[in-house]
């Protein structure tokens, strides 16, 4: 008896992966149609911010796909500045992520948070077991960190230690767990997004300034109907669009790695002083994202270009803005 069903087994694993293979080559070949409308719907939750909500597909699809010696590669920390200061706007972008994404977690950064919050894990000798930290994340959860309610304020040694950690994070994507005596790192792969009203004070891969097109009278309504308009089905779309491409393969042929390089020694020659090593490898990872969301899993020249025009138009902004403010990039 055992064999046949273990034929069965294999018939039904077999069906399945076929009817799984069918699903997803349907869906990517409608694939532009549901970016067009994700975009659309980011862009109105960005209040008419079309290169902001481009930015957020961005980051939604990342992950970390390999770590070369201590760098995980593939992570796209966002720090989309310029927010509104009340937690009005903040809470309702969260929201938004929420129904896009499998986990997600918000943490408001306020200077009484840092000092009473317990962020990396530890360990508790008297009840001898693990005590869970904030920061003990589920993998591929999407993290916000709302800086917009951030004031002056004396930071303890445990404020302290909590940034520290939210660094550590979000630079090497690992966590420490703290036995007292010693501390252990242990690798895990958290998008985060922090939200701020001038440059975050924690590090990200990314500054975007957001540039509202409408300021809506009552904010609290007009993200309030961001949601209720759209319909399950299509939130469902989103949500398998953005899972399905993180799953796939990327890779640059010889010949656009030479046209990349070439075209990098251009900007150099152009602009010794403002083009960066880590400019290329921004750029290269932003036409990796770009190439992804659309379905294609290797570079072409044409994302290599969207690629820096999305770069050019994001430095235009910081500096439109420092000129305003006078305040760093």
């Amino acid at each position: 008896m055992k064999p046949i069903l273990d034929v069965i087994a294999i018939v039904f694993m077999a069906l399945l992966s076929v009817a799984v293979l069918l699903v997803v080559s349907s869906f990517m070949s409608e694939l532009s149609s549901v970016r067009a409308e994700l975009l659309g719907f980011l862009t109105h939750a960005f209040l008419g911010d079309s290169l902001a909500a481009e930015y957020l597909i961005l980051h939604l699809i990342s992950t970390v796909y390999a770590r070369r010696d201590v760098l995980p590669l593939g992570k796209f920390t966002i720090n989309l500045s310029g927010c509104p200061r009340n937690s009005v706007f903040t809470e309702h972008i969260y929201r938004i992520i929420q129904q896009l994404v499998p986990a997600s977690y918000r943490l408001q950064m306020t200077i009484e948070n840092m000092n009473c919050l317990q962020l990396k894990p530890h360990k508790d000798y008297t009840a001898n077991r693990l005590v869970s930290g904030v920061l003990q994340l589920a993998s591929n959860t999407s993290l916000v960190i709302d800086e917009t309610l951030l004031e002056q304020g004396q930071l303890d040694t445990r404020g302290v230690h909590n940034v520290t950690a939210l660094g550590h994070l979000i630079t090497w994507q690992k966590v420490d767990y703290d036995f007292s005596y010693h501390q252990m790192e242990f690798p895990c792969n958290i998008n985060v997004l922090i939200t701020s009203e001038g440059r975050s004070l924690l590090p990200s891969d990314c500054q975007v300034h957001l540039q509202p097109q409408l300021i809506p009278p009552n904010m609290e309504e007009h993200m309030n109907s961001l949601l209720t308009a759209v319909l399950p089905s299509i939130l469902n779309k989103f949500r398998i669009y953005l899972s399905l491409l993180r799953l796939l393969d990327y890779s640059i042929s010889d010949e656009v790695t030479k046209a990349v390089e070439d075209d990098f020694v251009e900007m150099r020659k152009n602009d010794p002083e403002s083009i960066t090593a880590d400019d290329l490898h921004r750029t290269l990872l932003i036409a990796r994202f770009l190439s992804l969301s659309a379905g294609q899993t290797t570079l072409s020249r044409e994302r290599w270009l969207r690629a820096k025009q999305l770069e050019a138009l994001r430095k235009v902004r910081l500096q439109q803005q420092k000129s305003v403010n006078g305040n760093e990039l």
